[in-house]
Parts: structure tokens; sequence; C-alpha cells
């Protein structure tokens, strides 16, 4: 019998840590219907600009593509509609309250199958990054990739 082939699927928003000071991390789980797990599975998607916001207690991400399935037929899913994050009770009371006083913000940091196969999505909430701290992490990423050539 064949091995079965590790092939681990993981997406990130590499725009959001140029532009956010992640605080603290969690890990979601997704409310997903029709071809979207498969779209995942195939690798997909796209977290770019996507962020979090609260309506009541629940907990939705905007902005994250789910391309539509190539073999899909009607059961289609829609690539840019708000999907709902699974947390604890607890986590997401805490993330309403902070959000709702200090003036952050929850960003999708990445996504991933994890592995009983389902797609988690880990979030952060973010401070927004002034243009200085920006200039500073480049220039932080430029010295130490000459020192990795240095060497």
């Amino acid at each position: 019998m064949a091995a079965k082939k590790e092939h681990r699927i993981e997406i990130r928003n590499k725009k959001a840590s140029f532009d956010y000071e992640f605080l603290e991390t969690y890990e979601a789980g997704i409310v997903l219907v029709g071809t979207e797990i498969k779209s995942i599975r195939m690798g997909k998607v796209s977290l770019v600009d996507s962020f979090c916001y609260f309506v009541g207690n629940e907990l939705f991400v905007k902005g994250m593509n789910v391309a539509k399935y190539f073999w899909g037929s009607w059961g289609q899913h829609e690539p840019l509609r708000d999907r709902k994050l699974l947390l604890t009770k607890k986590e997401l009371k805490h993330l309403h309250q902070t959000v709702k006083e200090k003036g952050l913000t929850i960003v999708a940091v990445k996504l991933f199958i994890n592995d009983e196969g389902f797609a988690k999505l880990v979030i952060a909430l973010a401070r927004g990054k002034k243009s200085f701290d920006k200039r500073a992490s480049i220039k932080e990423k430029d010295i130490r990739r000459e020192m990795e050539r240095g060497d």
C-alpha cells in the first residue's frame, strides 16, 4: 500500500505583517459551505485585505477570497462572502472588549488545514503601524538579508 503523500496547505497574509503589529494571535475554525473546502485544499485562497468584525457576539471574516471550485456545478459558493469564525465564548468576549475600547483591529494572518482535515484561520489582534515603523521593518529585513549573504 502506497504511503499517503503529505501535502500541507498554508496560505499567509504577508501584507498584514508589514502593515500591522501583532499583539495576540488566535486559531479559529471557519464555517464553510458547498465547495469551499475543496478550493481551500487546492490552495485557491487569498487573504489580502481580509479583516474580522463583530455582528452581535459573533465574529466574521470579510475580504477572504475563496475561488470557485473548477469542477463544481450547481453547488458553487460565493467567493467573497463573509464567513463566520468559531472561537470560544471567553476568546470572543475578550476580543470584543479589546477592539471596542482600544481602537485595535483583528486581521487574518494565516489559513491552514489541520491534521484532522479542518480549515483553521489564524487571526491576530493588531495595531496599525505608522510609516516610520514600516521603514524600520524594511531596514531590519535588508540588514538580515545582507548578513545571510555575507556568511
